[in-house]
């Protein structure tokens, strides 16, 4: 079991050394496991599967029939035909939209990730982050700027985009619980359960992110709840002059570039989930 002490700044994962700032995990959560050890270096030590409560239950007839498709493009067909059909994507008057009184057509979970790839701070984005913090129980540390207090203007405003993003969906949330479920599915398939990935990020400003300890050139850094990583080390080259590079235990990654064709498309992209990271640090 896990649980947050009485210290105004640390959760503590069984009552051991803290391991994340105590607003940057929820009590509770959505999956098999606590945001303070899902989100702390020990996990990252031991990684075991996450799953979201219910899903597998509700969609069984969907992984039974993925089993029986031998080819990657084969069951990315499967899962797009099912989320179209189930949450009946082609139909948005289902979900309020009316043609005639204009407005949005509600967004669907290939838009979100689009969006998302494209800049991270928007509406999607915010959708994204929010989803994490209620399934994962990891809270938003930044969103165009820091998010440290929830009564701040600055905590409002992502509470703003991302209510925005999820209204007139076809239960958003829900769809982005399959294409996580769905990722971690194809994942093991292609590797063992332990394995961890290599991946990348380019950034310009270290000062942005929260350092808990670590020393200058293997930092040990608060990560964003959910970030975007390349596996190509020359990629990230171009997104910043200091170059993040982590182990990622693949049950941390949300999705990931060629999982739903033409969904996030270019620099070999993976959405991983944030916490506590120790990772090396390197400059061009």
């Amino acid at each position: 079991m896990s649980a947050c002490d009485n210290s105004p700044t640390l959760c503590r994962a069984n009552n051991k050394t803290p391991v994340l700032p105590r607003n940057a995990c929820l009590p509770i959560n959505r999956c098999n496991l606590p945001a303070v050890i899902l989100g702390s270096p020990t996990y990252h030590d031991a990684p075991m599967p996450l799953a979201l409560d219910g899903v597998a239950e509700l969609h069984r007839d969907l992984f039974r029939r993925l089993e029986h498709a031998p080819h990657p493009s084969q069951r990315a067909a499967i899962f797009t035909d099912y989320l179209t059909v189930h949450f009946r994507l082609n139909h948005p008057e289902d979900a309020g939209y009316n043609a005639s009184r204009g407005g949005r057509c509600g967004a669907h979970y290939a838009s979100v990730l689009r969006g998302w790839s494209v800049n991270a701070d928007s509406r999607e984005g915010a959708v994204m982050k929010g989803w994490v913090e209620s399934r994962f129980g990891l809270t938003p540390r930044f969103h165009g700027e820091p998010l440290r207090d929830p009564s701040a203007p600055a905590y409002r405003h992502y509470l703003e985009m991302r209510a925005a993003g999820l209204y007139g969906t076809h239960a958003l949330e829900a769809q982005l619980d399959l294409v996580y479920s769905y990722c971690q599915y194809e994942l093991t398939r292609a590797y063992p359960a332990d394995t961890r990935l290599t991946l990348y990020r380019g950034v310009n400003r270290m000062g942005d992110f929260e350092q808990l300890g670590g020393s200058a050139s293997r930092p040990r850094l608060l990560l964003n709840n959910l970030n975007s990583f390349t596996a190509e080390r020359e990629r990230a080259d171009e997104f910043g002059d200091f170059i993040l590079t982590v182990a990622v235990p693949t049950p941390l990654i949300v999705c990931y570039c060629g999982l739903l064709p033409g969904v996030l498309r270019g620099e070999n992209e993976y959405l991983a989930l944030g916490g506590v990271y120790d990772v090396a640090l390197s400059t061009l």
